[in-house]
C-alpha cells in the first residue's frame, strides 16, 4: 500500500499565512509526485458530526495514513477549530496508527513551538505517531513575498528536509 498523504491547514481565519504555508507544502510533494489531499479549516461550519463531516472522515480523513499539519499559534496553543476537528471525529478510525508532520506559524518569534508541544499531546493520545522533526517558521509575515511565497532559503530547506524525512518516515 502506498501512503495518502493530507495536508491540513490549521485555522479558520481568512487569507491566513497558514493556508499559504500550507500550500507551499502541498507543491513540494508535487514536485515529489505525491498529491496530497489538501483540507482547509476556513470557514469551517462543523460542530457536530454532520452528514458533510461524515463524508470528509470517510473520504479522506480515514483513508489517509500520513498527515501534515500546519498549525498557527493562537494564544500559546493551537486554533480550537483544529482541535474540534479531533474532538467529532470517530478517533479510532481517523487517528490511530497513523503519522503526523506538525509546522508552526506564528508572526512572533517562537514558531508556535508551544502550540507544536499541545498538538503532539493531543496526536500521541490519539495514538498517532508525530515525526521528530517539527518546525516552528517564525516571523512568517515577513518571510514571503506579497504572492505568499516564501523567499526566506533557510525555510526552504528547512521545509524541504522535513519533508523529505517524513516521505521516509
Amino acid at each position: 500500500m502506498s501512503d495518502i498523504y493530507t495536508i491540513v491547514s490549521g485555522t479558520n481565519r481568512p487569507g491566513s499565512n497558514t493556508e499559504k504555508i500550507a500550500r507551499h507544502y502541498q507543491q513540494v510533494l508535487k514536485s515529489k509526485n505525491i498529491t496530497p489531499h489538501f483540507i482547509t479549516l476556513e470557514g469551517w461550519k462543523y460542530i457536530d458530526k454532520t452528514p458533510e463531516f461524515v463524508q470528509l472522515e470517510n473520504d479522506i480523513l480515514i483513508p489517509t495514513n500520513k498527515f501534515i499539519f500546519i498549525s498557527p499559534e493562537y494564544n500559546g496553543s493551537i486554533p480550537g477549530v483544529l482541535k474540534l476537528m479531533f474532538d467529532i471525529s470517530d478517533y479510532k478510525k481517523t487517528w490511530w496508527g497513523k503519522k503526523a508532520l506538525l509546522t508552526g506559524v506564528a508572526t512572533g518569534r517562537g514558531g508556535n513551538l508551544r502550540g507544536l508541544e499541545h498538538l503532539t499531546s493531543i496526536l500521541h493520545y490519539l495514538k498517532v505517531v508525530v515525526h521528530p522533526n517539527k518546525l516552528p517558521i517564525s516571523s512568517v509575515d515577513k518571510m514571503m513575498h506579497g504572492t505568499g511565497e516564501i523567499h526566506d532559503a533557510f525555510t526552504l530547506r528547512a521545509i524541504e528536509t522535513q519533508i523529505s524525512e517524513f516521505i521516509q518516515f
